[in-house]
């Protein structure tokens, strides 16, 4: 595999190219091998940075993807042997006195492993719902195969993993959409070794690439200076320095509010608008722009609007709602050339 790599002052190590293929059709696209801070500058440390990681991991997988009735089946087991040699008392079962309050099923104590699963129950349904609808057009996530089965069990550990290690977001329905390409690019490395440690890996590209948005995805945040509404806003002051008219046409003649439409731009950075193929190629330039993936994100959006703009002028609000709810599709280098040109000082 050929490696593009920027190790520059923002401890960027961004890219791999490889050949991906869908359906019949092959592509070269670059795709995000390695995010923000995955590795350090240092060449001789990538490996021995790379297993701490994965080992880390699996060990986040044996704490938070244990069931609790695994877990008492593992106290019974360890009771059992406590109790061999001792007579009828050495049956293996777990005495009644050996039964912590927090180990009982009815527990309803904060620390209670079960009370604690029962409370996740909700988010990993939901979880579980998500990907299942994950890309339903593409056989490496759908379907009834082994390959589609392992992959979808791989997208559940990390975003319930992720979930459990940041109770302030836990999980908000589409970031299945967002891990979907990284794990994608993991897993098929032609190097096998490589290709089989794909869910730890993605697990942590997934952290750190959502590091940089997760302000859109708080709730709490949604009415504050950093949250979704500031950074659509900030689109919207972006569109209106760059196309007074356009903006003007969709935001006072038609009223067409932007969080209709640019809500899902956003959050999803982009992977429900074009097809996957041409996701990985806008997510390349996001992911190794020097800016900075938000602002990137915000010109290609802008770039979206402008693309589209004689349809928009003389459409009316239903007919530009359908329009960017549904984006038609488009020549995406030519979206990246128009994007790099609104290029210049952040919108305030």
């Amino acid at each position: 595999m050929h490696y593009v790599i920027y190790l520059d002052r923002f401890n960027l190590f961004i890219f791999t190219f490889l050949k991906l293929s869908l359906k019949n059709c092959i592509f070269l696209h670059g795709a995000e091998q390695l995010l923000l801070g995955y590795l350090p500058n240092d060449h001789e440390f990538w490996v021995q940075e790379l297993d701490r990681k994965r080992a880390q991991y699996k060990d986040f997988k044996e704490e938070f993807l244990v069931n609790p009735s695994e877990m008492a089946r593992k106290l019974e087991e360890s009771a059992g042997h406590k109790n061999e040699g001792m007579g009828s008392g050495g049956c293996g079962f777990l005495m009644r006195s050996e039964i912590t309050h927090d180990e009982h099923p009815l527990s309803l104590g904060k620390t209670s492993v079960w009370n604690q699963f029962f409370q996740d129950t909700e988010v990993i349904e939901q979880i579980d719902r998500d990907v299942k609808r994950t890309h339903p057009d593409m056989h490496f996530f759908c379907g009834d195969t082994s390959l589609a089965k392992s992959n979808q069990e791989a997208l559940r550990h990390i975003l319930i993993i992720f979930a459990k290690l940041n109770p302030g977001i836990r999980y908000v329905q589409g970031m299945n959409e967002v891990l979907a390409p990284l794990f994608y690019v993991f897993r098929n490395d032609p190097d096998q070794n490589n290709a089989a440690c794909a869910e730890a890996d993605a697990f942590f590209c997934f952290v750190e690439l959502l590091s940089g948005f997760r302000d859109n995805f708080c709730q709490k945040l949604d009415n504050s200076v950093v949250g979704i509404r500031s950074t659509i806003a900030k689109l919207s002051e972006l569109l209106k320095k760059h196309d007074g008219e356009l903006w003007r046409h969709l935001e006072i003649t038609t009223k067409v509010n932007p969080q209709f439409y640019a809500f899902r731009w956003i959050t999803l950075l982009l992977t429900q608008e074009f097809n996957f193929a041409d996701s990985i190629h806008i997510w390349d330039t996001l992911l190794s722009d020097p800016e900075g993936p938000q602002e990137t994100l915000l010109r290609v959006c802008c770039a979206m609007l402008i693309l589209v703009r004689r349809r928009l002028l003389a459409g009316d609000f239903t007919s530009n709602l359908k329009l960017l709810q549904n984006y038609p599709s488009t020549n995406i280098s030519h979206l990246l050339y128009v994007a790099n040109k609104l290029r210049g000082p952040s919108v305030d």
